[in-house]
């Protein structure tokens, strides 16, 4: 009887012990089974899949309350609009962004690109392709182009039937309605530090083993024909030459990566010699990177080519020798030789650094009104300012639309973003010398028109085009 009781107790409790784990593992199963809807809904929002109006149901809580019900703004909208970046520069799948009074929602998610609160198109210039354009476009769309690179990177937007396409522009052009002109200069401190000014007394001593001229660029043959020049100035006056273009000397190991041309061991290297060869890789009005800024920055003189329109972003009417001022390299290089032989002419390019005076006032202003900042952590990137004016742009018609108004029109104008045809310097190339880099940016340039003639006239079409019609078009004539 006993050993009966003892059976019995003991399958009890292996009832009990199984029930327990049955129970607990229906409990397991059907978390993880709402766990992988989640993740099959939020996987299927970041790919697209989803229709917009089930999309919204898991973004964010703004597409359902309304931001602008609230009594300080009294607007009768009851969402938020919609920036769509097709050119994902930012990578965001889904972002609100507040904007001053205005909010918006940022997005990369294509599914939205029918949705009745999409309002804006964001492009980065870069990436901007025919293989895929939000068309058709309606009214109501805004198309807003980011592009603060060199022409060489997408040479069809540099010409009037395509740039007139968008409605809002963040280029380098101070015409822009966002200008990037100063994108690489952190602000007025930068130019005036002396943190890399060495002595010129030093620098004197430091000809013995170093040339005069400096030269560091490592994208070779661009369309301002820069390495031409150059390799023209080297049979004239010595220049070394760190970069992958017509190196003559090495850097220090620890030197060698792209990467570390903003590091401290480089600028000291760079600010040790008298003139930097500061070369744009395109001529364009208002083009002006780093290579200008570096040198004033760490108190050398810059030997400037590039933008025609430099003489409006100089600290002060002599902080930089222009290389347009002199008919031939020969000319450029005696010139050097007598302010590198002469310390009183020499140092009159540096007496705005020595003295902390930048007197340009379009610099100034420029720097005072731009509404964003340069490595500064405490100011919005220009990217974010980009975002936000279209964002503002978008609201201001909402609420003329409220008030019975119609909504005003923003157009891009040629003078947004415009270059001129590249042209080669006429010196003799050596024999052996590969040209074919050189030479193809003149005939790019002429395809690049018939590209964009081709562009907008499918654009105005409004209405889905492939790749084949594109090309078909372009190579009409």
């Amino acid at each position: 009887m006993v050993r009966v009781r003892r059976k019995k107790l003991w399958a009890s409790c292996l009832c009990i012990t199984v029930a327990s784990f049955l129970l607990v593992s229906f409990q397991v199963v059907s978390e993880l089974g709402k766990f992988e809807r989640l993740k099959i809904e939020n996987s299927n929002l970041k790919d697209g899949k989803q229709k917009p109006e089930e999309a919204t149901k898991h973004l964010h809580p703004f597409l359902k309350k309304g931001l602008y019900q609230s009594k300080r703004r009294g607007s009768k909208a009851d969402s938020y609009p919609i920036m769509l970046w097709w050119s994902p520069l930012t990578g965001e799948t889904g972002r609100l962004g507040h904007c001053g009074a205005d909010t918006c929602f940022f997005t990369i998610n294509r599914s939205y690109q029918h949705h009745h609160l999409t309002k804006a198109f964001l492009f980065y210039g870069t990436d901007f392709s025919i293989d895929s354009l939000p068309l058709p476009r309606k009214v109501h769309h805004d198309w807003a182009l980011f592009h603060e690179e060199s022409p060489k990177n997408n040479y069809k937007l540099f010409h009037e039937p395509v740039i007139t396409l968008f409605n809002h522009t963040a280029t380098f052009s101070r015409h822009s309605h966002l200008p990037l002109t100063t994108q690489y200069l952190e602000g007025v401190d930068a130019l005036k530090s002396l943190r890399y000014m060495v002595p010129l007394h030093t620098k004197n001593s430091l000809r013995q083993r170093l040339a005069p001229l400096v030269y560091v660029q490592s994208d070779c043959d661009p369309p301002s024909d820069r390495d031409s020049y150059v390799r023209e100035l080297m049979t004239h006056i010595q220049v070394d030459s760190y970069g992958e273009c017509l190196r003559n000397r090495d850097l220090p190991p620890q030197l060698k990566n792209p990467a570390s041309m903003d590091d401290d061991g480089f600028y000291r290297i760079l600010a040790q010699y008298k003139f930097i060869l500061a070369f744009e890789n395109a001529v364009c009005d208002d083009y002006i990177t780093e290579k200008f800024w570096r040198p004033l920055k760490l108190g050398v003189v810059p030997v400037y080519f590039g933008s025609p329109s430099i003489t409006d972003w100089l600290p002060s009417n002599k902080s930089a020798v222009l290389v347009t001022g002199f008919s031939h390299p020969r000319e450029l290089a005696s010139f050097i030789k007598q302010l590198d032989n002469d310390d009183r002419e020499y140092e009159a390019y540096l007496e705005w650094k020595l003295k902390g005076e930048v007197s340009n006032h379009r610099l100034l202003t420029a720097l005072k009104e731009r509404k964003w900042g340069v490595q500064d952590i405490t100011q919005d990137n220009y990217i974010d300012a980009f975002e936000c004016m279209v964002c503002n742009k978008v609201w201001e018609n909402i609420r003329l639309r409220e008030k019975g108004f119609l909504p005003k029109r923003w157009n891009a104008e040629v003078t947004h973003l415009s270059c001129p045809k590249p042209q080669a310097f006429a010196f003799p190339v050596p024999a052996l010398q590969w040209t074919s880099l050189r030479e193809m940016w003149i005939p790019s340039f002429e395809q690049s028109k018939k590209e964009a003639r081709a562009l907008r006239q499918l654009v105005e079409k409004n209405q889905n085009f492939t790749a084949q019609e594109f090309w078909a078009l372009v190579f009409k004539d």
